[in-house]
């Protein structure tokens, strides 16, 4: 794996074009780029194997190498993301340093674009080169990340999509860094400076919001989830405001962010507990999205609220039983300490909606187990009334690869979350209908009037066995997704 991947003008560059399948010469156009690599193109053409089957490479030498797209016709950005993957291996394995990326003579306009051809092979190259190497200790198997690969094209529209493409990429693994950081480091303060540092370096502002000032405004919820660690709960309020934002749109995005879930006195049991480090990738999303915002300065108001907490046993955690009054005034009683999420998420979407006055909100949470029981690990759950709010989410979620499926919230799912000696409790006895409890739930903290998307990203926020674009472990699910959602309010 390379150390980065950047744009920029390419010295000495390898020329990488594409073909569709069963090719018999090269694409019209693609002679001079051919003739400039002394026929290098030509003689990937008809290396011994090659058929332009989708995701295969030949090189015909180190200066040209052709990719296969199969069916031009048919050709999908989620299959250029997946050939970038195996597009970066290759290039690293043969030590390759700078490349112009030529595809926009192959696909047919009609099919893709340029730039959301040359955005999605970039995507899929930066998503597949990373790797957590933070923690490669004196027993380290294989080699560490070497090297820069620097890309470019002749074609301005293949440029800018590419530029994307590699924004998104690094936006998305900064967030799967944060999800891959062990919890004895990953703390909800550490979290806080992840977020701070990310300010320093963008134009986006940052504010945390203590443990004690959170329970001085009545935040019920995450502070009780909290106080049974040594690690004080926090409230991470970042905003991305353009001078030229939309007008009449601001956007919140709101991520769950417990840094380690134990399951408090109902504990987690039969290793059940393994993996709960992933239980912060709604925020770690967030966090990713936010800096892609800035990074892409994508011209809409959005501010990014992480509401984080270590969910441990204690003799001062909070118990089953208990009955907690959350910001908005809402009382909860306590059935499930493992039901925690919804306790950070609730007081952090009340918050926005009386603090922040948002014109849409979207929550990303690892919330249940369910949702991955109902969908598995091939797309989030998404509960949103409004029309078209969804709309446009799955539509970001159709063009991202991030991919969404609506299920129902009723007025009898709301009303089975009542409580007999609260408002209501943060679980049913029973667990009917169990992923939707906990948007039935959440709804009793958003404003009726203000578009509001809840994702559940419990099943593709990790993957358990190695994809093209992911290695084992957290995916970045939700940070692409947030970031073309906003673009597209913004009219872009």
């Amino acid at each position: 794996m390379y150390r980065s991947i950047r744009t920029g003008s390419p010295r000495q560059p390898t020329i990488i074009a594409a073909v569709g399948e069963s090719p018999t010469s090269l694409p019209r156009g693609m002679g001079a780029l051919d003739k400039a690599v002394d026929g290098g193109l030509s003689s990937a053409l008809v290396r011994p194997g090659f058929t332009g089957k989708r995701g295969q490479i030949a090189f015909g030498d180190e200066s040209a190498l052709l990719i296969g797209l199969g069916d031009v016709n048919t050709i999908t950005t989620d299959a250029l993301r997946d050939i970038g993957g195996s597009l970066v291996k290759a290039l690293h394995k043969a030590d390759i340093k700078a490349a112009l990326v030529e595809v926009a003579q192959t696909i047919p306009s009609k099919v893709l674009d340029a730039d959301a051809a040359a955005q999605a092979l970039a995507e899929g190259m930066v998503l597949a080169n990373w790797r957590m190497e933070a923690f490669r200790g004196s027993a380290a198997r294989g080699d560490a990340a070497s090297g820069t690969l620097t890309m470019g094209s002749g074609d301005a529209a293949t440029r800018g999509g590419l530029r994307r493409g590699v924004l998104l990429g690094e936006a998305a693994n900064a967030g799967r860094r944060v999800g891959a950081t062990p919890p004895n480091i990953a703390n909800p303060a550490w979290i806080a400076k992840q977020a701070r540092a990310l300010a320093r370096t963008s134009k986006l502002t940052c504010r945390v919001m203590s443990a004690a000032e959170m329970k001085k405004q009545g935040m019920g919820g995450i502070t009780a989830v909290g106080q049974g660690s040594d690690a004080p709960p926090c409230m991470i309020v970042m905003e991305h405001k353009p001078s030229r934002a939309k007008a009449g749109v601001h956007l919140v995005l709101v991520g769950k962010t417990i840094t380690y879930d134990t399951g408090g006195y109902s504990l987690k049991i039969s290793n059940g507990m393994k993996g709960m480090k992933y239980d912060l990738c709604g925020g770690a999303a967030v966090l990713g999205a936010m800096q892609a915002l800035d990074a892409l300065k994508v011209p809409v108001h959005v501010t990014g609220v992480l509401a984080c907490a270590e969910n441990m046993v204690s003799s001062n955690a909070y118990r089953p039983d208990d009955i907690i009054t959350m910001y908005n005034g809402v009382t909860v009683e306590v059935t499930n300490t493992d039901a925690e999420g919804r306790l950070v998420l609730a007081d952090a979407l009340a918050y926005s909606c009386k603090k922040l006055k948002p014109t849409h909100i979207i929550d990303a949470a690892t919330l249940t187990g369910g949702v991955v029981v109902a969908l598995g690990q091939w797309c989030a759950g998404l509960w949103c009334d409004d029309d078209t709010f969804r709309t446009v989410m799955e539509d970001a979620g159709d063009s991202t690869g991030e991919r969404l499926w609506r299920l129902p919230l009723w007025s009898e799912h709301r009303d089975f979350m009542r409580s007999r000696h609260a408002d209501i409790w943060n679980s049913a006895p029973k667990r009917w209908a169990h992923p939707i409890q906990g948007a039935a739930f959440l709804s009793y903290f958003v404003d009726a009037d203000i578009p509001w998307a809840h994702v559940d990203l419990a099943g593709p926020a990790t993957t358990d066995s190695p994809t093209k674009t992911c290695a084992i472990g957290p995916t970045g699910f939700g940070t692409r997704l947030m970031t073309e959602t906003a673009a597209r309010l913004a009219g872009g």
